[in-house]
């Protein structure tokens, strides 16, 4: 029995040396593997922001598009264009790099990296409070009808409270997401209370207290820059072009001043054919792009100084200007005294908004380098 047992253990033994190989073979390769790994993960390329910047912006359904995106890229080549602003999140909620959006992107990481190569600065735009498919899903954030359910708007869109705070972390779920794949700026959309339906009919259930619109709006503008300063990403804001000349909030939240310290640019959209009949004596204001761009961008330049108690600093504002036929055709004349006014304005920055994503070439200087 005793010799039994001597060769049980003999063989144990044996047997332990057999596999002292294999055990040191795949703890080696583990380690060489997790080199491996550590050593081919791609570093996401950022490009500091031009200036001046000059862009036009790209919907998610032509991102998607290859021939039509590549198009829009040629013309950013071929022009003083040196930027472009793609939807991350549009006005629906659809998110365009998460699987099951319309107008999905499949590539948009490799997009971005082909726009980087060529040395063009990639903006992404987040309409944040305007969110049908969100409200569905969570309709205890959503801005409410005083006669119950969901509040919509004249087009039948809704829009999540603005003092729901739960909904901010999505956005900046979002936004972090979106920097990991290579965006170089966040663009900031629908940062607003609604403006458009039965506005006796709204019921805001998330307001914190006493605040008012603008200060709920603050809050928010604050939470993004608190959470999201230290990726070291740019922020821009787009508000309502009127904000540069009216002081009120409008109803909607808007105040110019409590947009500046929390983003480092900051869009008016100064449509000429946005303005009442009316504005500054102007019976079709979209009749007069020069005078409408430099009356407002002028004033929202004054009142920048002002908040910068007189410093004459870089200004922040970079305004969105028309090519788009509303209230007026708007040829190159029209977008050329645009571009004109933003520059008499003390402006040097300027983006394009062209919803159909089609761009009048003749309005913009040529470059003197084609390719890249």
């Amino acid at each position: 029995m005793k010799s039994l047992w001597i060769w049980i253990l003999l063989l144990v033994i044996f047997s332990s040396l057999l596999a002292l190989p294999y055990i040191f073979q795949t703890e080696y390769t583990s380690t060489q593997n997790l080199s491996q790994a550590k050593v081919e993960t791609p570093k996401v390329l950022h490009l500091s922001t031009p200036e001046p910047l000059k862009a036009l912006y790209m919907t998610a359904c032509v991102a998607a598009a290859p021939v039509w995106r590549e198009s829009l890229k040629r013309l950013i080549q071929n022009t003083e264009l040196n930027a472009v602003v793609v939807d991350i999140k549009d006005y629906s909620g659809n998110i365009s790099f998460r699987q099951g959006a319309n107008c999905y992107i499949s590539d948009l990481k490799d997009f971005i990296d082909r726009l980087h190569a060529s040395e063009i600065y990639v903006i992404g735009r987040v309409a944040v409070f305007q969110d049908p498919i969100y409200t569905k899903i969570y309709p205890e954030l959503a801005v409410k009808s005083k006669l119950g359910g969901i509040w919509k708007d004249h087009k039948g869109l809704s829009f999540i409270d603005v003092g729901a705070k739960p909904y901010w972390d999505y956005i900046l779920e979002i936004s972090h997401e979106a920097y990991a794949l290579g965006f170089d700026e966040l663009n900031f959309d629908y940062v607003r209370y609604p403006s458009d339906g039965n506005m006796e009919d709204t019921e805001y259930s998330w307001t914190v207290g006493t605040s008012t619109k603008p200060e709920m709006l603050e809050s928010f503008f604050s939470y993004l820059h608190q959470n999201l300063k230290d990726t070291g990403i740019k922020m821009s804001v787009d508000i309502f072009g009127m904000t540069t000349t009216v002081t009120s909030d409008m109803g909607i939240g808007q105040v110019l001043e409590k947009t500046l310290p929390y983003f480092d640019y900051v869009s008016p959209m100064v449509y000429p054919s946005h303005y009442p009949s009316g504005w500054n004596g102007f019976s079709n204001p979209a009749e007069h792009p020069y005078e409408v761009i430099k009356i407002a961008m002028g004033s929202g330049r004054e009142r920048e100084i002002t908040f910068n108690n007189g410093t004459s600093t870089p200004s922040k504002l970079r305004p969105w200007l028309q090519d788009f036929d509303l209230g007026a055709t708007y040829g190159s004349d029209k977008i050329q005294a645009q571009i004109e006014a933003t520059y008499d304005a003390g402006l040097s920055s300027w983006m394009l908004w062209a919803a159909s994503n089609n761009y009048t070439e003749e309005a913009l200087l040529p470059t003197l380098q084609t390719e890249h």
